[in-house]
C-alpha cells in the first residue's frame, strides 16, 4: 500500500508520527506521507519536525515515510506562496484540501491549487471538467478518498478524471488507526467508483511513481 495523505498528531490525527507509520509497516505499507494540516501560521512549525522523523524512521524500518503537508481551508489566492513555501521547508509531498462536500472550503481552490502545482488535490467534490484537464496538464493528481464524508464525490472525481486524462490517486486521509487500509481493499473502493480494472492499476502506479519521483529528490 502506498498511502501519500495521512494525519498526525500535528493536527487532527490521534498519533505521534513514529507510532502512525509503524501501524502502516504493520498493515504492509511501503510508503507513507504524513501530511498534516497547514496554514501561514504553522508550515515552519510542523515540516520540519515531521521531515525529522520520517528520515530516521525510514532509515530504520522497512517503509519509505515523507514529509508533507495538506494546505487547509487558505485563501485560494496564497496556494502559489505557501505551496512553494512548503517545498522550501522540505515537504516532499504538498496536498491541496480541495473542495469536499462536507466542509466549507473556499470556492476557487481547486483551480488555484491545481495552477500552484501541489501534487495532490484531496477529495476535490464537485471537480469541473475544465479543472480536471488543467490537472491533467499540470501533472496533479486527483485524489479518490477512503474517508467517510469525503468519499461521497468519488463517483464524480472518477468520472470526470478519466474523461480529462487526469491522474487519479487513492489515499486514505488517516486520523487514526483503524483509517489504514490494504492494498485489496483500496482496489475495492477504486472499483466501486465505477472505473474499468485498467485505470484502477493505473492509480495505483500512480501512486508508485509519486512516491518515487519525490523520493529521490529527497533521498530516502
Amino acid at each position: 500500500m502506498i498511502d501519500l495523505h495521512t494525519h498526525s498528531i500535528f493536527s487532527d490525527g490521534v498519533l505521534v508520527p513514529s507510532e502512525l507509520v509503524r501501524r502502516a509497516v504493520m498493515k504492509g505499507y511501503e510508503v507513507i506521507a504524513i501530511t498534516d494540516h497547514g496554514d501561514a501560521s504553522n508550515l515552519d512549525f510542523i515540516i520540519p519536525r515531521v521531515a525529522i522523523v520520517c528520515r530516521e524512521l525510514s532509515s530504520r524500518w522497512d517503509i519509505t515515510a515523507l514529509p508533507g503537508i495538506e494546505l487547509t481551508h487558505i485563501p485560494p489566492e496564497t496556494f502559489g506562496e505557501l505551496t512553494e513555501r512548503a517545498r522550501s521547508l522540505g515537504a516532499a509531498i504538498v496536498i491541496a484540501h480541495g473542495e469536499t462536500l462536507v466542509e466549507p472550503v473556499p470556492p476557487g481552490t481547486n483551480r488555484a491549487a491545481i495552477e500552484a502545482g501541489v501534487d495532490i488535490l484531496a477529495h476535490p467534490g464537485l471537480i469541473t471538467p475544465e479543472e480536471a484537464r488543467l490537472a491533467a496538464k499540470n501533472g496533479v493528481c486527483l485524489e479518490i478518498s477512503a474517508r467517510k464524508g469525503h468519499s461521497l464525490s468519488n463517483g464524480h472525481v472518477a468520472k470526470t478524471a478519466a474523461e480529462a486524462g487526469a491522474l487519479l490517486v487513492l489515499n486514505t486521509d488517516t486520523h487514526e488507526p483503524g483509517d489504514l487500509i490494504t492494498d485489496e481493499f483500496a482496489r475495492n473502493v477504486l472499483l466501486a467508483t465505477g472505473l474499468s480494472e485498467a485505470i484502477v492499476a493505473e492509480a495505483f502506479r500512480n501512486s508508485k511513481d509519486l512516491a518515487a519521483r519525490v523520493t529521490a529528490k529527497r533521498g530516502k
